[in-house]
């Protein structure tokens, strides 16, 4: 079993780093993880034991931080945030009293011991918090706490005299201690802000009445209410009614779509315009908004290699420090004689720079900002190992139908021989009117008339070749060019590219149907996208005969294409690439390519919602079908990455010299304040700008593509109302077509399907 937790009264990253140790270490727990940034505990133990462990947890915890308290619901979550708010405010109170005291203190003419009383006093305003905190943790014998050190610290300035510095370095600290604070808490409340999706309540249709319910009580089958600007409350179709809906929440798509009977609409998106009666396809804890909100809640349990690397890298370090500070301050005066308040203050310098949290902080804080700063674009990242990996991705690899193409099959062209077009398109629809695959659906919608389902007497799938059917007592057999060369009958080569269905009556052949899946319009800038943030090398694989792929390659520009490939085919082709070196995401529609997907150093899931194959096997997922999206969150990752190192590089690099320098007394205190507390104000400012996503340049394409409805709505998002003869829109364009490809004046591309 697994649960979480929300923390409150944990003050200190290098704290919660503590408490995580101390509770791993106990009997009966699995696995635990205290995440600070989340203030949030993961505790696992076995099912049985769970009650017993969690209480051992709770009493180890109280030990190492006494303040500390777990909670596991929403209210006492929300009461806590205005505590802590509260909080914020009295330190605030606090540190501006402290600063005019010590201003005051300075220019008193006051001289001897009698300054010590005078600094002391901003000195206890400011840090009596701190000293509490070190009593206590001295009590439980923690020598290697944050509070504690600073006191030893700054004790030990004003044991050599050094009484203004004592008082500044305690206010700058809590003042460093009360800036992350706030910066923390602005950065879970943008990512609360970006995933408040849930929707709070649902009007359900019971018995011919409306009854408001909580979304987790509405059962699949059962109508729910939408009125215009309410959030669809759980995954349904629409019964009746049209409306747009606006989807930017899930998606990152800021376009409102038009939804009209029929169409499926998800939990979390905004009913903006009409009243809509919806049928429920899933429960709640089945649905978008609690698969999305799993996702997201999940993201910081799995630790990239630079935190696990801060994690070791902290538990070293301060040790090592306040033991150099102790033999600093001792060995010197003892073995050559040198003054004890020289080495004393210079063991000062090296307490105040001995904690970590500039690294515990900023690490995490920038994977979580670099992930909700991906969520704001519709793109989920399931944890901050997977953000890291795709980071180092140099070659992506795409499945070609529903990524690179619409998956939408359409009829493009017949070549009867023996037989009319008509006739050609009636045998073909009617041995394929009991299928479900997109091939024989297409063929089907272009025949549009009635299909007579006594006519179909027989028919046989012959695996990876067609059909065999009898049709108003006729043998007929639909498929591919081996299906024909088995029954050894004379076919005739089609020019156009895409699947050709060959269709012969006994040894007589009738001629062929074309069919074609249209490509994205942002497909071909895609890759030109990625190849200019570096990507050296794209490759796409399909099971499509190698005419057709070759045909689609070309188009988007791929620098490699391998056609004719089973599911495990596309596994070998990926392990292929990670043999010769290559570091691979693969891009898939999510429902066929679940083996792939794991294969490959990151997954990434096209338009998955709703899909529970892809959302467990992606490592990445699309909220939609948006390839372009695969930019920025290779650009996003990239820079929370960089952004990643430099916090490490520059942390470490600034308390080293700070270190260096301070051992041969060149450092003030005030300096060695600046290695602590500074450091981590700067590294944390740097983390938060994770949060804006790094947005790749976007395909501006202008081809609108219309639906097979008759709303007129095209791919790029706008909605084109042909109201009158002159083909003018609402978008205020005026469309002149001047020949007969539908191109117009504007640049905008319409294509009309009849």
């Amino acid at each position: 079993m697994k649960k979480r937790y929300r923390i409150e009264n944990l003050d200190c990253a290098n704290c919660a780093a503590k408490v995580e140790r101390g509770l791993a270490a106990l009997e009966g727990v699995r696995s635990v993880s205290v995440q600070f940034v989340q203030m949030r505990l993961v505790l696992e133990a076995d099912d049985a034991d769970f009650d017993r462990v969690f209480a051992a947890v709770t009493k180890r915890a109280k030990e190492l931080e006494p303040e500390i308290e777990f909670y596991a619901e929403e209210p006492v979550r929300k009461a806590a945030k205005q505590g802590l708010e509260a909080e914020q405010k009295t330190a605030l109170i606090r540190i501006i009293a402290s600063v005019v005291l010590l201003g005051v203190a300075c220019l008193l003419p006051v001289r001897g011991l009698w300054r010590l009383p005078v600094f002391a006093v901003p000195y206890l305003i400011a840090g009596y918090p701190v000293l509490a905190n070190a009593a206590r943790n001295l009590l439980h014998g923690q020598f290697f706490d944050e509070s504690l050190l600073m006191t030893l610290a700054t004790f030990g300035a004003f044991a050599i005299g050094k009484y203004p510095e004592a008082a500044f370095v305690m206010i700058f600290f809590q003042t460093g201690e009360l800036f992350e604070d706030i910066a923390v808490g602005r950065s879970r409340r943008s990512i609360s802000a970006l995933m408040d999706i849930r929707p709070d309540r649902a009007v359900v249709l019971r018995n011919g009445t409306e009854q408001e319910a909580a979304p987790e009580e509405v059962t699949v089958g059962e109508t729910v209410i939408v009125r215009p600007g309410e959030r669809i409350p759980l995954d349904g179709v629409i019964l009746s009614g049209k409306t747009t809906v606006q989807t930017a929440a899930l998606t990152g798509e800021s376009v409102p779509r038009t939804a009209a009977e029929g169409d499926t609409v998800m939990s979390g998106i905004i009913n903006q315009s009409g009243l809509i009666t919806v049928r429920v396809t899933s429960s709640y804890a089945e649905g978008t908004v609690s698969k999305i909100l799993e996702l997201v809640e999940n993201a910081a349990e799995k630790k990239s290699k630079a935190e696990r690397f801060i994690t070791r890298f902290s538990r070293v370090y301060t040790p090592a420090v306040v033991i150099c500070a102790v033999l600093l301050a001792v060995i010197p005066p003892l073995c050559f004689g040198q003054p004890w308040a020289d080495w004393l203050r210079r063991a000062c310098v090296f307490l105040m720079v001995s904690c970590p949290c500039a690294l515990v902080v900023s690490v995490p804080l920038s994977f979580f900002g670099g992930i909700g700063g991906a969520s704001r674009c519709g793109i989920l990242v399931k944890g901050a190992n997977d953000l890291e990996r795709l980071a180092e991705v140099d070659t992506v690899v795409f499945d070609k139908t529903g990524t690179l193409t619409h998956g939408e099959f359409e009829v493009e062209a017949i070549h009867p021989q023996e037989c009319t077009a008509d006739e050609l398109l009636d045998i073909a629809a009617a041995a394929e009117q009991r299928s479900t695959h997109p091939v024989g659906e297409s063929i089907i919608r272009a025949h549009s008339g009635h299909l007579d389902p006594s006519r179909l007497t027989a028919v046989e799938e012959i695996a990876g070749m067609g059909l065999h059917a009898v049709i108003d007592g006729k043998d007929y057999d639909i498929g591919n060019t081996r299906l024909m060369e088995r029954c050894g009958v004379q076919w005739d080569d089609c020019p156009h590219t895409g699947t050709v269905i060959h269709i012969a009556e006994g040894n007589t052949y009738l001629g062929h149907i074309a069919i074609n899946d249209r490509i994205k319009a942002d497909a071909k800038k895609t890759v030109e996208n990625l190849k200019a943030l570096g990507i050296t090398r794209t490759v796409m694989l399909t099971g499509d005969v190698q005419k057709t792929a070759d045909a689609v390659g070309t188009a988007v520009g791929v620098d490699e294409v391998r056609a004719q490939l089973l599911p495990a085919d596309k596994v070998t082709a990926v392990e292929e690439l990670a043999a010769a070196g290559c570091r691979t995401a693969f891009a898939g529609d999510g429902i066929n390519d679940a083996p792939v997907l794991m294969r490959a150093d990151v997954g990434i899931a096209m338009g998955a919602v709703g899909s529970d194959a892809a959302m467990e096997a992606a490592d990445i997922v699309l909220m939609d079908d948006r390839i372009g999206k695969i930019c920025t969150a290779i650009a996003t990752a990239r820079k929370t990455m960089r952004i990643v190192r430099q916090n490490i590089w520059f942390a470490i690099g600034v308390k080293l010299l700070i270190l260096i320098l301070g051992a041969f007394g060149v450092v003030s205190l005030w300096l060695a304040v600046f290695g602590d507390v500074g450091v981590l104000m700067l590294a944390v400012l740097n983390a938060l700008r994770a949060m804006r996503p790094a947005m790749a340049e976007q395909p501006q394409s202008h081809a609108h593509h219309h639906d097979d409805d008759d709303d007129n709505d095209c791919d790029c998002g706008h909605e084109h109302h042909h109201d009158d003869n002159d083909d003018d829109c609402d978008c205020g364009r005026e469309h002149h077509h001047d020949d007969d490809d539908d191109d117009c004046d504007c640049g905008h591309e319409h294509h009309r399907h009849e």
